[in-house]
């Protein structure tokens, strides 16, 4: 066998084991939460003991004995706390309702009908126009992305995935989880979706932080930007605009991952690190920021990674082995290949380390 025929092997190996990874990655996360149906099922006979055991000793003339005393703490009823803080004495905050009412109706509702009308819309041109095909492969490979970069999107990439199945299972849990798995296994998935949630933002903003500081030289505007947007990317016809390294959908969605990636960020510093003295209506504020970022997150997400993978062919190539066909790179980034060619700046750190062209013939 050739030197070139193994090379080509190898590769055809790496790109099948991490699209295998990826779907497992997928898999798993997506099954997460049915995981509480184990805790459920488990205790479900010893809960209905203990409830028809309950049930039989409780009458119909059973009330509660503090519920006059929490409507009058609530009505404003002076009181007496030994808490000290910035709400001291303050024992029911009514503006609470108000939050709970917005986080479980407008935004939540609104967030939902976003992502299943992002969903429809990809799949509907995915049904009807089929994504951008690669017109033609030369068989010379350039370096894209550099082996720290494929590191950085994959690490940041999952953990986003990770917090958004269990930001979501937590923001849409008693509408749509407790129906599926019951109150007690959702109790037990939120158990574990809570502090993984929690503890993993810490990691997944730095990766975000690393990816937006390293990569933002790639997406400053350029003039030809605009003639992108005019023939929105070529993706509905009428030839390829020029584009540099990034084209300008890209550079929109990296801008809007800086915005509202910041806007997670601060927002969940706020949720994660109460006792910095936030007062409750801050926080409701904090919660309702948070929900709608990570949610318009998400499905531009989902809009980033039908584009790079079934949304153009030959795209994934690049952040699985880093390296693209050249009549991909002429097709989609032709202002970029020009840079290449003629040995400007956009040639990647690999290419420069290693004294090749990033341009060669396999």
């Amino acid at each position: 066998m050739t030197k070139s025929k193994v090379g080509s092997n190898n590769g055809a190996k790496r790109v099948r084991s991490m699209l295998l990874g990826m779907v497992l990655v997928a898999a798993t996360a997506m099954l997460l939460p049915l995981t509480g149906h184990v805790w459920s099922t488990a205790n479900a006979q010893e809960q209905a003991t203990q409830g028809a055991m309950e049930g039989a000793e409780r009458t119909d003339t059973d009330t509660n004995p503090r519920a006059d005393y929490w409507r009058e703490v609530r009505g404003g009823e002076p009181g007496y706390t030994a808490i000290t803080g910035p709400e001291t004495d303050i024992l029911i905050q009514s503006r609470g309702e108000s939050w709970r009412e917005l986080r479980n109706g407008p935004v939540a509702k609104i967030g939902a009908a976003v992502i299943i009308v992002t969903l429809l819309a990809l799949a509907a041109y995915q049904l009807f126009v089929g994504g951008a095909k690669l017109e033609h492969r030369t068989g010379r490979k350039v370096l894209r992305w550099a082996f720290s970069d494929r590191v950085l999107h994959w690490y940041t990439a999952i953990l986003f995935i990770i917090q958004a199945i269990t930001g979501l299972s937590l923001l849409w849990g008693r509408s749509v989880l407790i129906p599926v798995l019951g109150k007690e296994g959702f109790a037990a998935w939120a158990g574990v979706a809570k502090p993984v949630h929690d503890y993993l933002a810490l990691f997944f903003t730095a990766g975000l932080a690393v990816m937006l500081l390293k990569w933002v030289k790639h997406n400053i505007p350029r003039s030809y930007d605009v003639e992108w947007f005019m023939k929105l990317g070529g993706y509905f016809g009428g030839g390829h605009p020029r584009a540099g390294f990034a084209n300008a959908g890209e550079k929109a969605y990296f801008w809007l991952l800086a915005v509202a990636g910041t806007a997670l960020v601060a927002s969940g510093f706020y949720l994660l690190f109460p006792n910095f003295g936030f007062e409750r209506a801050a926080m409701q504020n904090a919660n309702i920021i948070h929900n709608v970022s990570a949610l318009i997150l998400i499905a531009m997400v989902f809009a980033h990674i039908y584009l790079g993978t079934l949304g153009s062919e030959g795209a994934l190539e690049g952040m699985l082995s880093g390296e693209v066909d050249e009549g991909w790179a002429r097709q989609h980034h032709n202002v970029w290949l020009e840079e290449l060619e003629t040995g400007g700046d956009a040639r990647s750190s690999e290419a420069k380390a290693s004294g090749r062209s990033a341009t060669a013939s396999t």
